[in-house]
C-alpha cells in the first residue's frame, strides 16, 4: 500500500495542476492520495486515516458517503442521468426547487426577537423563530407568505453548477432587473471589506481578499467597498453589536452618496469565511435589510458556505430575522457529493423578466449541467436528513462541546482571538497578543499547523494565521477532542 500511495503521488505531480496551490510546495510537502472516505474520516492508500476537520472545503455537510445520499444517487442513476433544463424538466429539479422555496428564510412580519444569540457568542440559543424553522423543516406549518409579503418572498429558483457561478447569476440578475425597469445607470455593487465570493471574474470583483484579487485587478469591475462589521476589528470597549451599529452608520453614508448607481449589496451573513473566518453580530443583517429597503437596492446573501445549519440555524439570515432578495446556495447543498448551486429570488425580480420574447427581457444565462438530476437527488437526500433527523439540535450540543475545548486557547500568548458561530470556529494566531500584530505571511505559520495535523491524522488547513474548524455534522465529541488536541499541538509548534 505505501508503494501504491507513492506511485499515485508521483503520477499526480506529473499531470495534475491543483487548485489554490503553489505546486512547487509539493517538492517538499507530500501529496496525499485518498482511497475512500466514511463519516468524518478520509482513508489514504498508505493505510492511514485522517479526520476531515474542514469538511473537504466546507462541502461535506453530513459526513462522507452518507447512506441516504448514496442510496439516492444509485436510484437516480437507474432512472435519468441528465437532460438539458432548457425546454425540458424532471422531478428532482422540481422537487428540489419546491423544497428550497418552502424552507427559505421568510420576509419578516415583525422585528426579530431580541434574544437571538449574537453571532460571535459561540452557541446559538433557540428562540421562537428557530422553533418555527424546525417545524418547517419537518413539514409542519409551511408558512406560505400572505399576499402582502409574497412579492418579497423567495419563490423562484435558478440552478447553476457551483458557488462562484451562483454569485455570477445573482450579480447578473440584479443588474438586469434594474435594466429591465429602465434604470440602466445602476451598474455597481456594494461589497464588504474582507469578503470573499468566488474566483470567476464577477465573483472575484466583489471579493476583497488581496491574495485572490490583486493579480486580476485590471480585469475586474470596481465595486464600492463598505467597511465590514467584523467583530475582531471592534474598537476598545466596543461590543460586536456596537461595531455592527457603527458600520451600519458608515454604510448609510455610503448609500446616501451612491444608491442611485447601485444594484445590490452583497455579503456573507455572520461569517466571512475565506477572508479569515471573521464574524459579525446578527444585528448587522437586520440593519442592512432595512437600509436596502430604504435606499431601494437589492440584498444578495451569499450563504454558499454558511447555509444548511453551519451557523446554528438552517440559514444564517434567520438570526437577523431577514430574507434577502437573492439567496446563493451551494457547497453543503448536495452533502459534498456533486457540484450544484441554486439562486433563490423573489416574485418581484422574476416578474421583471417575464415578457414576450420580442421585449428582450429574458435572462439568457445557462450552464450545460444546470439542474442535473443526479445532483438534485443528492440535494433532496441532504435536505431530507436535515428534515427528518435532529441535526440542528445535535449541532448545538457539538458546538457547545467545541467551545469548551477551545476555551483554554484564549490565554495562549500567541492567540489573539478565539471565535465561534455554531459549527464554525477559528483561532487567530498573532506574533504579539497585546497588539494583535500578525506573524509575517512569509513565515507560513499556518502551514506548520497543516503539516503537523497530517502527521497526527487530522486535516487542518489554516487560512494564513487563522486555524479554523468546520467539521462534518456527524463528528462525535471524542473526535472533536482529538481535532482540538492536534490543533493545539500544531499551534504550539507554529508559534514557537
Amino acid at each position: 500500500m505505501p508503494s501504491l500511495s507513492a506511485d499515485l503521488a508521483a503520477r499526480d505531480l506529473a499531470v495534475v495542476w491543483h487548485p489554490c496551490t503553489q505546486m512547487h510546495d509539493h517538492t517538499v510537502l507530500p501529496m496525499l492520495p485518498i482511497a475512500r472516505a466514511e463519516g468524518a474520516w478520509l482513508h489514504g492508500h498508505d493505510g492511514r486515516r485522517y479526520l476531515d476537520a474542514v469538511s473537504s472545503w466546507w462541502t461535506c455537510l453530513l459526513g462522507h458517503r452518507h447512506p441516504r445520499i448514496v442510496d439516492a444517487l444509485k436510484d437516480q442513476l437507474d432512472r435519468l442521468d441528465h437532460v438539458m433544463l432548457a425546454g425540458f424538466t424532471h422531478e428532482p429539479a422540481i422537487e428540489l426547487a419546491e423544497e428550497l422555496v418552502r424552507i427559505a428564510p421568510k420576509p419578516a412580519r415583525h422585528p426579530p426577537p431580541n434574544d437571538v444569540a449574537p453571532a460571535n457568542a459561540g452557541i446559538h440559543r433557540p428562540d421562537a423563530s428557530e422553533s418555527d424553522r424546525d417545524a418547517r423543516l419537518r413539514g409542519h406549518g409551511a408558512d406560505t407568505p400572505s399576499s402582502g409579503h409574497e412579492v418579497r418572498a423567495l419563490m423562484r429558483v435558478f440552478y447553476a453548477d457551483n458557488g462562484s457561478s451562483a454569485i455570477e447569476v445573482a450579480l447578473k440578475l440584479s443588474f438586469h432587473y434594474w435594466r429591465n425597469l429602465g434604470h440602466g445607470t445602476r451598474t455597481r455593487f456594494v461589497a464588504l471589506t474582507g469578503g470573499y465570493h468566488g474566483e470567476t471574474l464577477g465573483a472575484l470583483s466583489v471579493t476583497d481578499v488581496p491574495l485572490y484579487r490583486t493579480t486580476y485587478a485590471p480585469l475586474l469591475m470596481e465595486p464600492i467597498f463598505a467597511p465590514s462589521p467584523d467583530a475582531y476589528e471592534s474598537e476598545p470597549g466596543e461590543s460586536a453589536a456596537d461595531c455592527a451599529r457603527r458600520r451600519l452608520d458608515q454604510l448609510r453614508a455610503l448609500l446616501e452618496r451612491h444608491a442611485h448607481e447601485v444594484c445590490a449589496v452583497i455579503l456573507e451573513p455572520l461569517v466571512q469565511c475565506a477572508g479569515g473566518m471573521r464574524m459579525h453580530d446578527a444585528s448587522y443583517l437586520t440593519g442592512l435589510r432595512a437600509l436596502c429597503d430604504e435606499f431601494d437596492v437589492h440584498l444578495i446573501a451569499d450563504e454558499i458556505a454558511v447555509g444548511f445549519g453551519r451557523t446554528g440555524t438552517l440559514f444564517a439570515c434567520e438570526q437577523g430575522g431577514i430574507a434577502p432578495d437573492f439567496l446563493c446556495l451551494s457547497k453543503g447543498l448536495t452533502g459534498g457529493t456533486l457540484p450544484l448551486s441554486a439562486v433563490l429570488t423573489t416574485g418581484r425580480v422574476y416578474e421583471a423578466f417575464y415578457a414576450e420574447y420580442s421585449a428582450g427581457k429574458a435572462f439568457l444565462h445557462s450552464h450545460s449541467y444546470t439542474g442535473n438530476p443526479i445532483a438534485c437527488r443528492a440535494a433532496l437526500a441532504t435536505l431530507s436528513v436535515l428534515r427528518d433527523e435532529p441535526v440542528l439540535e445535535r449541532n448545538r450540543a457539538l458546538a457547545a462541546h467545541l467551545a469548551s475545548r477551545l476555551a483554554p486557547l484564549a490565554g495562549h500568548p500567541h492567540v489573539a482571538d478565539v471565535r465561534q458561530t455554531g459549527m464554525i470556529a477559528a483561532v487567530e494566531l498573532a506574533k504579539d497578543k497585546r497588539t494583535r500584530a500578525p506573524f509575517p505571511a512569509s513565515e507560513r505559520r499556518g502551514l506548520r499547523v497543516y503539516r503537523h495535523g497530517l502527521e497526527r491524522g487530522a486535516v487542518l488547513r489554516p487560512l494564513g494565521n487563522v486555524v479554523y474548524f468546520m467539521p462534518p455534522f456527524c463528528i462525535t465529541p471524542d473526535e472533536i477532542d482529538f481535532m482540538v488536541e492536534v490543533a493545539i499541538e500544531g499551534i504550539e509548534l507554529a508559534s514557537a
